[in-house]
């Protein structure tokens, strides 16, 4: 009798302990925003009273993402961008700490003891996913990834991974180098079985490569129409990618180029524009056999914009400019209207907490919560799309044309 009283007095401790542990990590997202969103009136919010009713459903049965969930379901009440909870079940936050991890000496060392191998890797295949009520839709996938080699395709319901539910997180760790079985719905009804292999993907260098991968030009009624998509535009390195492309890269010869900024993450500035002008100075070096190669300071032929509601914070900022300046014409959907700008903190679990912690104004203008609206109006839901991408398609179009053809 003893032993099992013992045992259930040990299972009460180890279930108080968790519950503690739980609240804990909920109390310092909460204090820690108190401290640092950007307005002191908490956006009209009784946060006093919020934090009280949502701190009330904490339960000890309770995993980190349904303890985030709670935070994030609170954190939501102030209708701001910015503002979120990510923990280590999430690609975003290995995305996240990839994009803070060298720009900050404090955050890089709150991080360490939560990285591999002192960089933030998890066992991916380079989709991009969005959870939905009714599942988890595929909407980009990174080029030059095993997703793409796998036969994957913008629009797929990830279902299954070796027969067991779709996770983010959980279905691909252990399994990097392995061949395995996602189960993917194509259309309603339409499941099929595709081989993947996982690696190890890098939350600092995964975007850089994807970049660098989807360079290309496409044919289109006579004209030859550069493309790009930068995935992340969080640091210099990104505009550098650009601008090498272009200038002296895979596009230097296209006739009309394509900048697509859906999805991903933020962090351009609105002075990469500068890099599209009217005028350019040009540099031809002519080899001891009479070869020629020429680069321009800057791209002066057609560009076209491509946006959508994915397109956020600083990336925002480049389609307010590129409007304002007459660049040229944006296709696609009204951006996230996402510009405040954020501080990241690395709790004591190692979720990470964004937090808007300034106001923005572009141009006297509050973008937050309004976005840029398109010149040409292409709307996409990617459920189900089956590959297609009408929104690109027609920023193609559209950018021949300006070329002339």
């Amino acid at each position: 009798m003893r032993a099992v009283l013992t045992g259930v007095l040990m299972l009460v401790q180890a279930s108080a302990a968790v519950a503690a542990d739980r609240l804990a990590v909920f109390d310092e997202a909460t204090k820690v925003t108190a401290e640092q969103f950007y307005d002191p009136g908490m956006a009209g919010v009784d946060w006093d009273a919020a934090v009280a009713a949502h701190r009330a459903r904490i339960m000890p049965e309770m995993d980190r993402e349904a303890v985030a969930a709670e935070v994030n379901a609170l954190l939501a009440r102030l209708g701001t961008s910015h503002t979120r909870l990510y923990t280590r079940d999430d690609p975003a936050w290995y995305q996240l700490a990839g994009v803070f991890l060298h720009g900050s000496d404090e955050i890089a060392a709150a991080l360490a003891p939560f990285l591999t191998d002192g960089a933030p890797r998890y066992a991916g295949i380079g989709a991009m996913v969005d959870a939905r009520d009714d599942g988890f839709f595929v909407t980009g996938v990174l080029p030059g990834f095993p997703a793409e080699a796998a036969g994957v395709r913008v629009g797929d319901r990830l279902d299954a991974v070796n027969g067991d539910p779709y996770h983010p997180i959980r279905s691909f760790a252990g399994r990097a180098g392995t061949d395995t079985t996602l189960t993917v719905e194509r259309s309603p009804g339409d499941r099929r079985d595709l081989t993947v292999t996982p690696v190890m993907l890098d939350g600092v260098t995964m975007f850089e490569d994807a970049m660098r991968a989807s360079a290309r030009v496409i044919e289109h009624n006579g004209a030859r129409v550069g493309s790009i998509r930068p995935w992340s535009y969080a640091g210099r390195k990104y505009q550098d990618i650009l601008a090498g492309e272009v200038l002296y890269g895979s596009l230097k010869d296209a006739d009309a180029l394509v900048l697509d900024l859906r999805g991903g993450w933020g962090g351009a500035s609105p002075e990469y524009l500068t890099l599209f002008t009217d005028k350019a100075i040009t540099m031809t070096s002519i080899g001891r056999d009479g070869t020629a190669f020429t680069f321009a300071s800057g791209w002066t032929k057609p560009v076209v914009l491509l946006v959508d509601e994915g397109t956020r914070s600083g990336k925002e900022l480049m389609a307010h400019g590129f409007r304002a300046l007459g660049l040229g014409p944006i296709v696609g959907e009204t951006t996230a209207g996402a510009v405040v700008g954020g501080r990241l903190n690395v709790l004591s679990d190692g979720s990470l907490l964004y937090v808007a912690v300034v106001d923005v104004r572009v141009d006297g203008v509050r973008l937050e919560g309004v976005g840029v609206a398109p010149d040409i109006a292409v709307p996409f839901d990617p459920a189900f799309a089956a590959g297609a991408d009408p929104q690109f398609d027609r920023a193609v179009a559209e950018a021949a044309r300006l070329a002339g053809g």
